[in-house]
């Protein structure tokens, strides 16, 4: 099986480095679509080479769409949708997608919420029965809102009120957000957890958990003809919702450095620098991606090499660039500063290097290593049913483009060397800085008298 593995993985290699000019040309996905009458959108892929489906139902609703006040509603919610339904018990939802050999989970982010099963493609009529149930007949009790709540508050405790990392990354949002929604973490504010009613539940399960803001994506071994009278079946009585139209505040362009120290338990600083960048639909986001990657995508990559290896400062560093709907960061990650080594002398080490796109254009050896990555992590992810429906569903949500994300792979392979430094010299300011600390308690604060 080992040997089968590695022998795909080169043959596969193989393929995606003797690929032509055009690479999205060669990436191909045949997507059907149907649009029952009540707004529920299907998108379909077939795929025959298994006996599996992936179902996944995608909610046009995630932490974006809240408010003070109800913070982390959408992630509460998303417990609350196993809690029973009109002709389904408490937890047995998964319970009988097990029984039937699948598996299921959900998840909740920034911009969406997803529910998904897997399974032998003779169940394909049981998983969309189920997610119908709960569209249509969830049960939203005081009970279950009590016990889903504290289940909510203990996740938010262990990933952020007791996490290094999740107290950095909450404070980097809620610093360099001042007005939008992002400024929140997904789980929401501690206080808001407690304060969401049930009638708050129930508003929010009326305006967004309806046909018309839902997106299905079906993908295996399926009849695109039956699996349309299926679903038509169980989503077509499902009456639309009235949705309202989204005024979600926009964030104005920063234009003075932000930076912010927070002291923790630790023994080791923990540093973050970001950037305000654009929203994934922008051609400037692919760009952003391979600035990424040749900052902290192995071992040989400019961060990973100097901090790791030559100065060996810290544990580990990494970079992210947010791919959302709205406006999101571009941000360093350096984890566990060590001893004999100060968070001020690696951020001016992270600065300089950063700076140093807008002068040296970076060479060709690093523009092609960063483009074969980004081009081999998608192609590689395109061979499962259940990440094929992922990657199509975040971009659907975030750039209103199922096949958005293949659409970028022609972007990385004519990027240029000039494209980078353009993009660095728009972005990579010190006023659309934001600079966060995590520095043990009882140490002074250099930069106290910052903003």
């Amino acid at each position: 099986m080992f040997r089968l593995f590695i022998a795909c993985f080169l043959i596969n290699l193989y393929l995606l480095m003797s690929m032509p000019t055009s690479t999205a040309e060669q990436i191909k996905l045949d997507l059907k679509e149907h649009r029952l009458k009540n707004g529920l959108r299907l998108i379909m892929n077939e795929d025959h080479s298994s006996p599996i489906i992936s179902f996944q139902v995608w909610y046009n609703v995630g932490s974006i769409n809240e408010r003070p006040g109800i913070t982390g509603i959408s992630h509460l919610f998303e417990h609350m949708m196993f809690k029973g339904s009109k002709n389904v018990e408490p937890e047995e939802h998964s319970r009988i997608i097990q029984q039937n050999g699948g598996t299921d989970n959900a998840f909740t982010s920034k911009d969406m919420t997803a529910y998904f099963e897997n399974l032998p493609s003779s169940q394909l009529e049981l998983a969309v029965k189920l997610e119908a149930d709960r569209m249509a007949h969830l049960r939203l009790t005081a009970d279950t809102l009590l016990s889903e709540r504290e289940v909510v508050k203990e996740e938010r405790r262990l990933r952020y009120d007791n996490s290094l990392s999740g107290k950095l990354s909450e404070r980097l949002y809620s610093t360099a957000f001042t007005r939008h929604p992002y400024q929140w973490p997904v789980i929401g504010w501690m206080s808001d957890i407690d304060a969401i009613s049930l009638d708050d539940c129930k508003s929010f399960y009326r305006s967004h958990y309806a046909p018309n803001n839902a997106t299905i994506i079906l993908l295996g071994d399926i009849d695109p003809q039956e699996a349309i009278s299926i679903v038509e079946k169980y989503f077509g009585h499902i009456p639309p919702a009235k949705l309202t139209e989204d005024m979600r505040p926009k964030e104005d362009a920063q234009k003075q450095a932000r930076r912010k120290d927070l002291f923790v338990d630790t023994q080791f600083p923990w540093l973050a620098v970001a950037y305000h960048i654009p929203e994934a639909a922008h051609e400037d986001i692919p760009i952003l991606g391979l600035i990424g990657n040749i900052l902290t995508g192995g071992r040989s990559s400019r961060l990973y090499r100097k901090v790791i290896y030559e100065d060996q400062s810290a544990l580990s560093v990494f970079t992210s660039v947010d791919n959302y709907k709205d406006p999101g960061l571009f941000t360093v990650m350096v984890n566990s500063i060590k001893q004999r080594h100060t968070p001020e002398e690696v951020e001016t080490v992270v600065n300089e290097i950063l700076e140093r796109f807008k002068t040296d254009m970076v060479t060709e050896r690093e523009l092609e290593k960063a483009i074969n990555k980004m081009e081999t992590n998608l192609i590689f992810g395109l061979q499962t049913n259940f990440v094929r429906g992922m990657r199509i569903g975040f971009s659907l949500a975030r750039t209103g483009d199922p096949l958005g994300f293949i659409k970028k792979l022609e972007s990385y392979r004519q990027a240029t060397a000039k494209d980078i430094q353009k993009v660095a010299r728009k972005y990579f300011t010190p006023e659309n800085r934001t600079t966060i600390r995590l520095l043990p308690k009882g140490e002074k604060s250099v930069d106290s008298r910052l903003p």
